[in-house]
């Protein structure tokens, strides 16, 4: 888990959108145990405390759950993970689109030089 974190923002957050990242991805499976707080926290070079906030945040959004005295696992409601996959997609979508537009970049050339990509 090679994190780079902002000073612009808390790492907590930060942590939460990289670990919400890899459960959309599926490179966190539902039902899939997740290692420990403090095995986290090593991983990712963040104090206990600060993932442990970032677990918490996760468990409130649904996207893990705890098992008392076996460890916190990735939701299998897989249905709750698309519906966040979505979600992210469309953020990340309206906020390229506004980047473009600010750029004087109609969402007709923006689609073009997607293209043009071809995903790459």
């Amino acid at each position: 888990m090679d994190y780079i974190f902002d000073n612009e923002r808390p790492i907590y957050i930060q942590l939460v959108e990289q670990l919400e990242l890899e459960i959309v991805s599926g490179k966190l499976k539902p039902g899939e145990r997740i290692a420990s707080v403090r095995e986290l926290a090593l991983a990712t070079k963040v104090n206990p405390n600060t993932m442990q906030k970032a677990l918490s945040e996760l468990e409130k959004m649904g996207l893990i759950y705890t098992e008392r005295t076996n460890g916190k696992f990735v939701t299998e409601n897989k249905e709750l993970i698309e519906k966040r996959k979505k979600e992210l997609a469309k953020n990340k979508i309206q906020n390229f689109i506004a980047d473009m537009n600010n750029m004087g970049i109609t969402f007709e050339e923006s689609i073009k030089y997607l293209q043009e990509m071809g995903g790459k």
